[in-house]
This record gives C-alpha cells, structure tokens and sequence, in this order.
C-alpha cells in the first residue's frame, strides 16, 4: 500500500492526511444515525413487548439523529471541499514540477521518445493521479476504517453474525489480489495505445500541408484510423477483462449480508438474538458493506492509477544536467577527443574523436555535407547532450562542471528552424530577457531588421501569432529570432544554418542583422551557403564525423579538398536556370 501511495502521491503521501481524516469523520458521522435508529427500535420494540417506557428517551435520540444527519453533511462538506482542492493542487503542482524537471533534462531524452509519450504523462496520467487523490484514494482509506470500526462494535455486540456478515470477504480479497497482475497487462497495453493515438494525432496535424501536397490523406488517415481503433480495442478489453471480476468480488462481499440476515432470522427464532440487536445488523451492517464494495469496485481502477504514478516517477527520477560551476570569463572552446552518438555507445557514431580549438571572440564556420555531423557539434556546444567520450571545454572548464542555466544565460542560438510561440510578437522577442522594457524590445527588432514589418501588422508588436509562427514567412520568423538573440546579448553565438532556404532579398536582411548579432563575440555558425562565411577566422571542414581539413577560405581553396570542390559546385549552379 506504500508503495502505491507513493506512486501517486509522487512521494508525497501527506497530502492524502487531512483529506482522508476528514473523510474518516464523515464516514464515521454517518454511522451515528444509524446507530439512534436502531437504539429508537430497540425502544418501539420495548413498548410492545414489556408497555410504555421511557419516551424522553427516544425523543432525545430522534433530535440526536436529527442533529448527526446534519453534522454528516457538515463534515463531508469539509471534506469534499478539502480533497477536491488538495487532489487539484497537487496534481497542478505535480505538473509544473515535472515540467521544470523536463527542462533541466537533456535534449536526448525528448528526442529519444515517441511525441506523445511525455504527453501523456502530462495530462492522462496526472489525471488519473488527480482521480485517485480526489475520488478513490480517500474514499477507500477512510470507508475502509469506518468498516473496521463498525465492524469491530458488531463483532463485539455479535461475534456470530459477525463472522456470517463477512463470510464472503475471503473470496472478494482473493479475487481482487488475483486481478493484479491482469491489470498490470492490460494497463500497459492502454497506456501504449493511448500514447500511439496521441502521436498519431498531432502527426496527422503537424503534417496535413504535405499531406495534402502529396495527396497521402488516404495511407495516413488510415495510421490513425488503426491508432483510434487499437485504443479503443485497449479499451474495450480493460472493461471487459476487469469489470466482471469487480462484479463476481462485490458479488461475493455482498453475499455476507444476505447470509447474516439469514442467520439473524434463525438465531432470533431460537430465541438466541434479540430482535432490537437484529435491527441493529441490518442498520449498521449496510452501512459496513458500502464502503467495502466501493473499494472493491475501485480497486482495478486505483491500481491503474498506481501504474500512471509510477510513469511519472519514472520520469522525475531522469537524472538532471549536472553541473555547479560558473562560466569561465574567457569564451575559448575547445573538442578534446569528442565522439558521440544519438543512441549512447552501442550505436554508430555521428562524431569520432574530434579534437579542435574555437578562438575567443572570432567567427568559426563549421561545413560539410549533409549528415557530417555539423548539427551535432552546435548541440553539443549548447550542451543539448553530452558527449559519449571526451570533453567540450569553456574556458578550460568541462561544460558538464557548469551549472546549465548559467551556461546557457551565456549562449545565443538562432536555429534554421524557428519555432515561435503562440503569443504577442513582443512576448516572443522577450524570451531572450524576460525582464525587458518596451524599448530594448522595439531596439533589437530595429537590428533584426523586423521592426518595419512588425508595424505592419495588425496590433503592431502585440499582435498574436499562431502556434510555431504559422502566420509569418520563413523570413519573418528567423529575423525576429535574431532579435530574440541580440535581446538576449550573450557572448556566445551560435547559427545552425540561419540562411539556409531563404530568398535573396530575406538572406540579404538576414545577413545584415546577423553582422550586428555577432559584433564583438565567439561565433560558432554552420553554413549551407559557403559564400556566407567567407570572412570567418576559422573554417571547419566535416565529413563522417570528423574534421577533414581547417583554416581560413584561402587556405582551403589551395589545399585543393573537399572544401574546393564544394566551393566548386556550389559556385558553378549559382548561374543555372530552368528554361
């Protein structure tokens, strides 16, 4: 039960205190009625038996239970309200946690998943934990002590019907400790499923422009068609896998309380059972039985919930970025042996044993073909992964000493791909410092040369735009992600490519605000246009993972290698044209 407790709770199991005590009072609360009634029979029976009585007496239990039917309702109005908002809290709480976790994690553990997979932890999972801690968990723990309580006074009052009374409780436990394992399969299944058909979906979306372009709506809709269906196969045998053992286990507690009332009637007939103590059962009894059934009917359901704990666990305990050193004053960076692959050690590597120096303060181009190997070094510089053998050094410190936020606050990355958020176009220039004024925003946009069509829309810088930049061109995004990157002012800079695919008149705006980005900093830029990185102090040449060949674009030309003919190729159909 711990366990499952901490799977839920994400190892916070005190949230589940006051919900439950409250719960408990409630549960308790609503016995006491009952228990005047029966004591209000026991008098009417006395009245016809052996004459009147004393009917203060019974006067004063009818106000009694007048007054505990009100208490009831005072305290499960308590406790509804406290489990309800503690459930939510945590659940809230347990989210933004998460997500903060995710974000010190490397960029690997994302990319290494299915989309939909952390997703669904996100929401579904957290849901279900949200469920078991304002629905099941309380009502269980607390109408699980109230029937031990009662069952306790019953069994003291009689042991014999209370034995009959939970005659069947054996059976239900043996049942629903069978059922584990089964739950285990097919919550598994469910949860794959699900996952699938969220990633399914957002693929569908993300991709319906080349969908439609390449007239695919048929194979693809056809994925999804499957991933709906195999999740509500998954479903389906959920239910009809457990949903009857939850019946057959009811089933069998309940037959505690026909088996009492049997025994009751024949130990009253003996003369063995007074009629007031009879009453007494039959009251209380289903009183004792409703919670337990409840358990019973949730428990498949409250295992379930444990597994969606254990998910999130699962990945709050992803180890974090290491790293409580501060960044070196000196911009130098320096490969010493670097080797890595997406997969770890096991897969082929996408880099091998490079070794290079990056001079402080001077631009290094980094090309090469396709599949060289050039994203990977920019990733590694920003510390998106770590390297599977050798070190990236700072200023002479290993990257994996520094603290990664304050490593970070030092970067500027503008990607080929810009992915803007659904927010004002001022929010989204902000993000490269969250405490900018107005001015410093409207400055950077004037560098990136976007301020002139900024204005130009709508509600100027605060204007909306959709999701991922979708209302703006190529052009458009990547210039206001320079000006994200000069708002930002960090000492290192790093392209991936910012000018690849552009038209001439976006690539020469583009240009000129990357000249003002890069003034006076350490430039690490990868080039698809050779001509763009002419003038750097450094060329680095990949090919397979490692570096073929380096220096200036003179020194290159003349070395007569891959860079020349690259060079070559690229400078020959620049001229071409279709007819």
């Amino acid at each position: 039960m711990n366990k499952i407790l901490n799977a839920i709770t994400c190892k916070e199991p005190k949230r589940l205190v006051k919900p439950v005590l409250w719960n408990a009072l409630a549960n308790l609360s609503n016995l006491l009625p009952f228990l005047c009634l029966a004591y209000i029979v026991d008098q009417i029976y006395e009245y016809f038996i052996h004459g009147p009585g004393n009917s203060k007496s019974m006067w004063i239990a009818w106000g009694l239970m007048l007054v505990f039917f009100g208490l009831t309702w005072l305290l499960e109005n308590i406790a509804c309200k406290l489990t309800y908002r503690d459930g939510f809290m945590a659940s809230a709480d347990g989210r933004i946690k998460l997500a903060e976790h995710i974000r010190k994690l490397p960029l690997g553990f994302l990319t290494s998943r299915n989309a939909g997979e952390v997703g669904n932890t996100m929401m579904n999972d957290f849901s279900r934990t949200e469920s078991a801690m304002t629905h099941i968990l309380p009502q269980i723990i607390s109408g699980v002590i109230m029937a031990i309580l009662a069952s306790a006074l019953l069994l003291v009052v009689d042991f014999r019907m209370g034995l009959a009374m939970f005659a069947g409780f054996p059976a239900a436990l043996l049942i629903m400790l069978g059922m584990r394992g089964l739950e285990q399969r097919l919550d598994t299944r469910l949860s794959k499923a699900r996952v699938s058909q969220a990633g399914k979906i957002q693929e569908y979306l993300s991709g319906m422009r080349v969908i439609k372009s390449y007239n695919m709506q048929g194979s693809n809709f056809e994925r999804l068609r499957k991933a709906c269906t195999d999740y509500r196969d998954a479903c389906i045998k959920v239910e009809s896998g457990i949903g009857p053992l939850n019946l057959v286990a009811a089933a069998f507690l309940r037959s505690g309380l026909s088996l009492m009332t049997v025994t009751g009637v024949f130990l009253v007939a003996g003369g063995t059972l007074t009629v007031p103590t009879f009453a007494l059962f039959l009251l209380v009894g289903t009183r004792v039985f409703d919670p337990l059934a409840v358990a019973i009917m949730n428990y498949s359901e409250l295992m379930m919930c444990s597994m969606a704990g254990e998910r999130i666990c699962t990945l709050l305990n992803e180890p974090e970025m290491a790293g409580n050193s501060d960044v070196p004053g000196k911009h130098e960076i320096c490969f010493e042996h670097v080797s890595f692959s997406y997969g770890g050690a096991e897969t082929q590597e996408v880099l091998h044993d490079v070794s290079v120096r990056l001079g402080s303060r001077t631009m290094t181009a980094i090309v090469g073909p396709s599949g060289s190997g050039k994203s990977t070094m920019l990733r590694l510089l920003a510390r998106f992964y770590d390297p599977t053998s050798g070190k990236v050094l700072f200023g002479g410190v290993d990257e994996r000493n520094i603290e990664p936020e304050k490593l970070m606050k030092h970067i500027s990355m503008v990607f080929q791909d810009v992915y803007l958020f659904q927010d004002s176009v001022a929010n989204n220039i902000r993000y490269g410092k969250e405490d900018a004024t107005q001015e410093e925003i409207e400055s950077a946009a004037r560098l990136a040369n976007c301020y002139d069509f900024i204005m130009r829309m709508p509600d100027g810088f605060e204007t909306i735009i959709g999701e991922g930049g979708s209302t703006l061109s190529g052009g458009e995004k990547q210039r206001i992600s320079i000006a994200r990157a000069i708002l930002k002012d960090a000492p290192i800079v790093l392209l991936d490519e910012a000018t690849a695919s552009l038209d001439p008149e976006n690539e020469a705006e583009i240009q000129q605000a990357i000249s003002r980005l890069v003034q006076d900093r350490t430039v690490v830029v990868i080039a698809h246009r050779l001509k763009t990185v002419v003038g750097a102090n450094a060329i680095l040449v990949l090919d397979h993972g490692r570096i073929v060949e380096q220096g200036t674009h003179n020194q290159l030309l003349t070395q007569n290698g891959l860079y020349a003919k690259l060079w070559k190729l690229q400078t020959s159909t620049e001229g071409w044209k279709i007819n």
